[in-house]
């Protein structure tokens, strides 16, 4: 891929170099110049560095990932909304001491990164090299999953019951394909990992069969845009069931020609939600719709590089005044899996079936 190129009017080398110039030192990527860090969004951006061919950038972000996993496996993240805004919407100065937690999907998310960075760079010595980060985020990510086979949005704290932390539904399903990554990384290094297949499958079947336990605290979050079509992102729901789940949505949720709101009823769409939705829609077979949805994304693009966060278009403006690194890696991973700009481009959008990798007969129960 030529470093200009643009795809569907996207720029990707602008999007890499945006996500070069926040990356520090040691390697981290933070959202923005002001800071706020995690491992999900931090993998992200490694992915889009990796797409764009950026290998010096996609190694130290990998380092850095490793260097900063715990002892059991997880990280801890800072929280975005946990560092206020001005009325303009930028960030002011973070506070003293950062909101955070150590959030189960952000740990597993270092399974799809690995073998994301892996396949797009042609460097299979970066499975080898970060699987037993892989297997340590997978395993703290396993010891969360509840018996009934969700599993809970963050480590509990001290002397706190699973059942008392709740668990997301966009959280699981993006661990489901974290645990998918994870076996496939397992079976080319000859490590097999029984006990991933059946957290896997358990997860699956937690969001089909018992949708009562992603609102066990009595919140709605259906107005999330997220909640709705992460399930067929990740391959949870697929062929024509995938299809009418979207279409159950779309009109609540997509702004013909401005792309997808992040929350219903607001008048804001956003960059990273519309990729992934495109995203989505490739998983599911419409092709045509997802490179639309891409193609209206160049309007967000900012003249300095990468893309702001969102367009909120009652007033007819950028909101907030960002252009976070995970919103860049969105945009080249919606790019690559449309246009094959890099090898392995299609991880994201094909996904293996519920019971691969599970033992011929096994049964799968949601308690």
């Amino acid at each position: 891929m030529s470093p200009r190129q643009l795809i569907n009017g996207l720029d990707i080398r602008a999007c890499a170099d945006r996500i070069e110039a926040l990356q520090l030192a040691d390697g981290s990527i933070p959202w923005v110049e002001t800071g706020v860090w995690d491992p999900w969004n931090h993998g992200e951006s490694a992915m889009g560095l990796a797409v764009a061919g950026r290998a010096t950038g996609v190694h130290r972000a990998l380092d850095a990932l490793a260097d900063r996993q715990e002892a059991d496996g997880g990280w801890t993240g800072e929280l975005g909304a946990g560092i206020p805004m001005d009325e303009s919407g930028e960030r002011i100065a973070p506070p003293a001491i950062p909101v955070t937690a150590r959030d189960t999907n952000f740990a597993g998310y270092a399974a799809v990164t690995v073998m994301r960075c892996a396949l797009a760079l042609d460097e299979p010595r970066l499975m080898t090299r970060y699987f037993p980060m892989v297997t340590r985020a997978l395993d703290f990510v396993m010891g969360l999953q509840t018996r009934h086979g969700d599993v809970v949005w963050r480590a509990p704290d001290a002397g706190q019951d699973l059942e008392d932390v709740d668990a997301l539904k966009a959280g699981n399903s993006s661990l489901y394909k974290s645990f998918e990554c994870g076996l496939r990384l397992a079976e080319i290094l000859e490590q097999p990992r029984p006990d991933w297949a059946r957290a896997r499958a358990t997860i699956g079947k937690a969001l089909t069969a018992m949708p009562e336990r992603f609102d066990r605290k009595g919140i709605d979050r259906s107005s999330y845009a997220m909640d709705w079509y992460y399930p067929v992102l990740t391959g949870v729901i697929t062929g024509a069931a995938a299809r009418d789940h979207l279409d159950a949505g779309w009109s609540d949720f997509v702004v013909a020609d401005l792309g997808c709101r992040c929350v219903t009823g607001e008048p804001w769409v956003t960059a990273a939600e519309t990729a992934e939705l495109a995203l989505a829609c490739l998983a599911a077979g419409r092709r045509d719709t997802a490179r639309a949805l891409v193609s209206e994304l160049a309007p967000l693009a900012a003249e300095d590089g990468g893309y702001w966060m969102g367009w909120q278009y009652e007033i007819g403006d950028v909101w907030p005044k960002e252009r976070p690194s995970w919103t860049a890696g969105a945009v080249i991973l919606a790019a690559d899996a449309l246009d094959a700009l890099s090898p392995g481009s299609d991880l994201l959008v094909r996904h293996a079936p519920a019971g691969q990798w599970l033992k011929p007969g096994a049964e799968i129960r949601a308690n």
